[in-house]
C-alpha cells in the first residue's frame, strides 16, 4: 500500500535524523572533553555552530506543512 506522504518527507526526517545523531555525538565529545585532542577551541566552535546549522536546516524542511496555498512560493 502507498504511503501517504510524499517520497521526500521520508528523506528530509531521515536526514534530520542523521544530523541529530551528529550533534548528539559532538555535544557528547564536549562534555567529555576529548574535543581537546582533535581541535583547538576556536575550531570547535565552528564546527559545533555548522553543526547545529545543519539541525535547523533538516528540521525546517521536515517540518509539516499545512497544505495551504500559502506554502506555495512561484519557482522565479
Amino acid at each position: 500500500m502507498p504511503s501517504a506522504q510524499p517520497p521526500f518527507d521520508n528523506i528530509t526526517r531521515q536526514w534530520l535524523d542523521l544530523a541529530q545523531r551528529r550533534l548528539d555525538y559532538y555535544v557528547a565529545l564536549y562534555r567529555s572533553g576529548r574535543w581537546k585532542h582533535y581541535y583547538t577551541e576556536e575550531a570547535m566552535a565552528l564546527r559545533m555552530l555548522d553543526v547545529i546549522k545543519a539541525v535547523r536546516f533538516w528540521a525546517e524542511l521536515a517540518r509539516p506543512r499545512r497544505g495551504d496555498k500559502d506554502d506555495i512560493r512561484p519557482a522565479a
